[in-house]
């Protein structure tokens, strides 16, 4: 049963605003108290890039003539401004978006080749026909991107029987990489990039929960987002194992507080409150974009793989989102989730 409080906000309504308000006031805590420096991983190069470099200062200087970079979610955000700076560079970049007309939109928006494409995760065929037209083109993927995704849903809802979070952040991503991997593998350095965030610590302490992944037990939007952003980080940690006999890497990333869409689910009262407040702590999706552009296509991180990264700088930040035999239960899991679409 739904509980109102006085204001008239639902009990859920009041979660999912509430997680909504905290991912866009985390760049002030930040600035409003001092934290512990971040632990880095030893042997992993450090760029002299920041919070403040912008995704075009970080490939300052780079030629991207000739490579292909796949980016889901192009229509908006740090997607958009991702496709925009690559293609600048010179890349050739496949845009996707849930509509052609959406994609479409989008890729005209920026200067350089683009290609729109089609592409609802939480479709499978849809992932399965996006997938077919990559594979069309003929050419390798230099850069895999997995950066759509939806935060906080205030409603529980399902698809293929398991909640939409994982299905959308997690298991449409894990189904589109397993079908282009090859591709992947046959470009001279491909990457794969896939865009995580700091509110995977918002999943249940055990890390998934393998008995509810259709999200009916104790619904909770934060809980809910949170364990598919566990979800991005176990997956890319258990590609790199599996690229380890290849050039190809595989890492994930926390953009950080950007003032995107992605809150859009959240209440309206909420979504006010982080427009009115988010330009003074957040993030732009210029800034927001840089570790994407970062690990798709600097020299620095050519060899690096299963790392996590913030800043354009790597954290090793432990717990569940390092768990390799959890890495491997989610692939073995999420196979067979996919199987009838691999």
């Amino acid at each position: 049963m739904q509980r109102t409080t006085q204001l008239g906000i639902s009990r859920r309504g009041l979660v999912a605003g509430v997680a909504a308000v905290a991912v866009a006031g985390a760049g002030a805590a930040v600035v409003l108290r001092r934290k512990p420096p971040p632990v880095r991983p030893a042997g992993v190069p450090l760029s002299p890039f920041d919070a403040t470099t912008t995704a075009e200062q970080v490939t300052d200087g780079l030629d991207l003539s000739g490579r292909t970079y796949l980016i889901t979610g192009v229509t908006s955000g740090i997607g958009r401004e991702a496709m925009r700076v690559l293609a600048l560079r010179g890349a050739h970049v496949i845009g996707t978006g849930r509509t052609l007309d959406k994609a479409a939109a989008a890729c005209a928006s920026v200067t350089g080749r683009t290609t729109p494409l089609a592409l609802e995760l939480t479709d499978f065929p849809s992932v399965v026909a996006a997938s077919d037209a990559v594979r069309a083109l003929g050419v390798p993927l230099d850069g895999l991107v997995c950066n759509a995704g939806v935060m906080a849903l205030p409603q529980h809802e399902q698809v293929y029987g398991l909640e939409k979070q994982f299905v959308t952040n997690h298991l449409g991503h894990f189904l589109l990489v397993n079908r282009l991997v090859d591709l992947v593998r046959a470009a001279p350095q491909g990457r794969v990039v896939v865009v995580s965030s700091s509110a995977l610590k918002w999943a249940d302490p055990a890390g998934i929960e393998w008995d509810n992944l259709s999200g009916e037990r104790d619904y909770d939007p934060s809980r809910a987002y949170g364990q598919s952003k566990l979800a991005n980080n176990l997956f890319s940690l258990e590609l790199a194992r599996r690229l380890a006999d290849s050039t190809a890497t595989s890492n994930c990333l926390n953009p950080g507080a950007v003032l995107t869409e992605l809150q859009r689910h959240a209440p309206g009262w909420a979504v006010t409150l982080g427009r009115w407040i988010g330009p003074a702590f957040m993030k732009m999706p210029a800034e927001g974009a840089n570790t994407s552009c970062y690990l798709a296509a600097h020299p620095l991180v050519a060899t690096v793989s299963g790392r996590y990264f913030q800043d354009c700088n790597p954290i090793a930040i432990g717990g569940n989102s390092e768990d390799p035999a959890m890495a491997a239960k989610l692939w073995d899991v999420s196979t067979e989730l996919v199987r009838a679409w691999l």
